[in-house]
């Protein structure tokens, strides 16, 4: 372009003006915010000005566009102006003592050009979801009115935490043109954020917010839209004469256009949310329960059970509709409470996804989910030694509340297993001796255990342990703080159970000032029930599932006060528009797989009743709460259909055959190798293995000769060795190891064909080695490749380890026998003995 061109076609400037309000840390600044404009970059621009003064403690609080929509501006001038005019003190060199939220609702006023009352500053739009549901709602009961203009129609918002349900709420009352709205909630805790969502917001400004905490109802603007807040044992309860309080007699006589129940699912499964309370002492369960639910709760529920009939047959409340809110409305969804198009769904899953999509649609622009934690769940099949004395159920489960059992008061409470917990703190830890030798073998595939993996301490900085009981809880507390646990003395131990921890919110308090800011404290937060409903504590980034609970809603319930986000917005007091994710994954620990991912399983399912197959469900959340289960061996993802035959049989195929992938059921140690070259009928029985002839019997001498080599030769040099001999050291053991896992991988391939020929056989109460060995040696050689003599040779060797084989076979019986009875058949009646490899038990009727 020549210089006359330049000239007439110039490049159109792109500034465009900025407010921005910053504070500076010191006395004579206190209470008070800089306001200023800009068409530079804000952060750009406050540095300048602060340079010369060498000033670094200043934090940037707004940087907000300072445009109309009609194209026209505003200026900071007229920013303090507005403030001046609200009776903030406008001081000189453009200081204002007035609260960031001051400031947005000037400029908002200004944007919009309205006058807003109290501090309705925020602008920001519905997200899509948020916009889809009010839609659907709204719809919903259009077409319901267009039928009968009296009907009143009712619909449910399932909904997890997080999805805005109190702004979307508010949203969906403004289009229906609501006047009246009543909020009836199953918890009172909500309270604050139904009232700071009208109250900020310039789309509710002029509304009106009444609660029984902020004054009499019957005092309100009647021309201006009334949003009433009340409980259920409140506004619905009635004196010991039945009759209602004459104190809500107005409530019962206003005509209502929109009347919503909050935490429906609270109120509809009394006795399942009761679950999570089992555990307190009888009295302080009883507080707890009143606390969340009230018995008079009861009641409803009964009324709920027969929806075949309208609200008003059970609450003389007179309304135009009927919206219902929950997390986890399972019973509503799978009874046909609520036929689906009176549903609109926000799951985990749903926010997940969008999350994803958000993030590859617009990279690099704030993301809205994006602080919302992805879950993991890992569950850990316990050693045998422990699963020996606590076990229970149809599938010999893990029982959680036997293995944990306690006894006695606060300091003088003791755990019924002591030894058997004090393993599993060990277990846990990754300093449990009886499985470190397996551990080793498994090499690389050594399983991430809580406190011992480096990728999940960070998560475990604040925990929450949720334990059976009251003295469960004590007990731990306990136990964490003798000598021998002196890896556990870095945590504060919080014990939040029994008379004293306080009921409801009130147990918080003290949770929040040991954690403080998350990072100059560790956590271990000790629980029956307490805090596990209602509660956001961003920090706790972790819980473990120590205790049984039946139900999926009870169950995730406790699961996703883990899923809270926590995140620092302007982490750098530069850019109020960036938000750094502290926590962008969660985890659940669970000691009792089967019933871990039976609760998986139930919980996609639940949440999407209508799927044709109950495994895309499943399938559809395990793509955003991967679940990962060791099982003694390895620690391996389960699919969905893994976790389905878990459900359905009790164990899962995919964990069942990776028993017989696992290295410990083979031993390729130097003593075991050499017995092997020791002894030529073995060296020729290994060689009619598959893939041996291809590695050639000198494999086993220089594996044994090599690994010998290197450990006389570091011994004999120590810190005297060369870099060069360093070096050769280290290829000749990247060699010895690389041959010795071909060797371990060739015999785990042959262990691998054992489950083909159980399939086969048909004896049962058999041990294995004895139909190998006397029953069916043909079959065995024909499936194998192998002779009788051959394996029972390797066996004696301890090429093979029976103990393992032990556990893996009984897997694979109890789970053939089960997935038969599942379907009702029993795969061999009245068979009463159970044979393994070489040993039989007695199966329990």
């Amino acid at each position: 372009m020549t210089k006359v061109e330049e000239d007439l076609l110039p490049e159109k400037p792109q500034a465009r003006l900025r407010i921005y309000a910053y504070s500076i840390e010191d006395d004579a600044h206190a209470g008070m915010l800089k306001i200023g404009q800009t068409t530079q970059d804000v952060k750009t621009r406050v540095a300048q000005q602060l340079k010369t003064a060498a000033i670094k403690n200043y934090t940037i609080h707004l940087d907000a566009s300072a445009e109309r929509d009609n194209g026209s501006v505003f200026t900071d001038h007229q920013v303090r102006a507005r403030l001046k005019a609200k009776g903030f003190v406008d001081t000189e060199l453009e200081w204002v003592k007035c609260t960031v939220a001051d400031v947005a609702t000037a400029t908002t006023e200004l944007r919009t050009g309205q006058a807003h009352t109290g501090s309705h500053h925020e602008t920001f739009a519905m997200r899509p979801e948020q916009a889809v549901a009010v839609d659907k709602a709204h719809s919903y009961f259009e077409s319901i009115w267009d039928e009968d203009r009296d009907a009143v129609p009712r619909f449910l918002w399932n909904a997890k935490m997080r999805f805005g349900k109190t702004f979307a709420t508010y949203q969906l009352a403004k289009k229906m043109g609501a006047r009246k709205v009543l909020v009836v909630t199953f918890k009172p805790a909500v309270e604050d954020a139904w009232q700071s969502d009208l109250e900020s917001h310039v789309d509710f400004d002029g509304w009106q917010y009444l609660s029984k905490a902020t004054g009499d109802p019957t005092t309100a603007d009647k021309t201006r839209p009334l949003v009433y807040f009340g409980s259920f044992q409140d506004l619905l309860g009635k004196d010991k004469s039945g009759n209602i309080k004459a104190k809500n007699t107005w409530l019962h006589e206003t005509n209502w256009d929109l009347v919503v129940f909050d935490e429906y699912h609270f109120g509809a499964w009394r006795d399942s949310a009761k679950e999570l309370f089992e555990g307190e002492d009888a009295s302080e369960a009883k507080k707890e329960t009143a606390a969340e639910y009230n018995p008079e709760l009861d009641a409803f529920n009964e009324e709920l059970d027969e929806l075949g009939e309208s609200e008003t047959e059970f609450l003389p409340i007179t309304t135009r509709a009927y919206l219902y809110l929950s997390g986890t409305p399972f019973r509503a969804l799978a009874t046909g409470e609520f036929i689906e198009e009176q549903i609109f769904n926000w799951t985990y899953t749903d926010e997940q996804r969008a999350k994803q999509q958000w993030t590859e649609e617009r990279p690099g622009a704030w993301n809205p989910y994006g602080a919302l934690p992805e879950m993991r769940l890992l569950t850990y099949q316990m050693p045998d030694e422990l699963l020996a004395i606590a076990t229970q159920g149809e599938f010999d489960e893990f029982d959680l509340n036997e293995f944990f059992a306690a006894g006695g008061t606060g300091a003088t409470a003791q755990f019924k297993h002591k030894n058997e917990v004090q393993k599993w703190l060990d277990i846990i830890r990754g300093a449990y001796s009886a499985t470190q030798v397996d551990n080793l073998k498994l090499g690389a595939q050594k399983p991430p255990f809580p406190y011992s993996d480096v990728r999940l301490l960070p998560y475990l900085n604040h925990s929450f342990w949720f334990l059976p009981t009251v003295a469960s809880c004590h007990a731990m507390a306990s136990l964490l703080a003798e000598k021998q646990n002196v890896f556990f003395h870095d945590y504060r131990v919080l014990t939040v159970a029994g008379r004293g921890a306080g009921v409801g919110l009130a147990a918080l308090p003290p949770v929040r000032d040991a954690i403080g800011n998350g990072y100059d404290a560790k956590t271990i937060t000790l629980s029956c029930g307490k805090l596990t409903t209602g509660v956001t504590v961003p920090q706790w980034s972790s819980i473990l599932m120590l205790r049984n609970l039946n139900s999926p809603e009870t169950y995730f319930q406790a699961a996703f006060r883990v899923q809270s986000p926590w995140s620092i917005k302007n982490p750098n007091g530069d850019n109020p528009n960036l938000e750094e994710t502290l926590k962008p994954v969660c985890f659940v620990f669970d000691f009792a797989p089967t019933r871990a991912l039976r609760q998986i399983a139930e919980y996609g399912a639940g949440l999407s009743p209508e799927a044709a197959n109950p495994e895309d469900a499943v399938k559809e959340l395990v793509n955003f709460l991967p679940v990962l289960a060791y099982d003694g061996s390895h620690m391996t993802q389960v699919d969905a259909g893994g976790i389905l035959d878990i459900a359905m049989a009790g164990t899962s195929a995919t964990l069942l055959a990776r028993k017989w992938e696992s290295a410990v059921l083979v031993n390729v140690d130097n003593d075991t190798l050499r017995k092997i070259l020791d002894n030529p009928a073995a060296i020729e029985a290994v060689m009619r293995i598959e893939g041996f002839r291809a590695l050639g019997s000198g494999v086993f001498e220089t594996v044994i000769n090599k690994s010998e080599k290197v450990k006389e030769t570091k011994k004999a040099k120590g810190d005297d060795i060369s870099d060069k001999e360093r070096k050769a050291l280290s290829e000749e053991e990247k060699e010895c190891r690389s041959k010795r896992k071909q060797i371990q991988d060739k015999l785990i391939k042959f262990a691998t064909r054992i489950p083909a020929f159980m399939y086969l056989t048909d004896f049962r109460e058999n041990t294995l080695k004895d139909v190998i060995t006397k029953l069916e040696p043909e079959l065995f050689k024909a499936v194998t490749g192998l002779s009788v003599d051959d394996f029972h040779l390797l066996v004696s060797l301890n090429v093979f380890n029976s103990a393992h084989m032990n556990q893996a076979v009984f897997a694979f019986r109890r789970y053939e026998d089960a997935s038969l009875s599942y379907t009702g058949i029993d795969s061999h009646e009245g068979l009463s003995h159970l044979g393994l490899y070489d040993t039989v038990v007695v199966r329990e009727a």
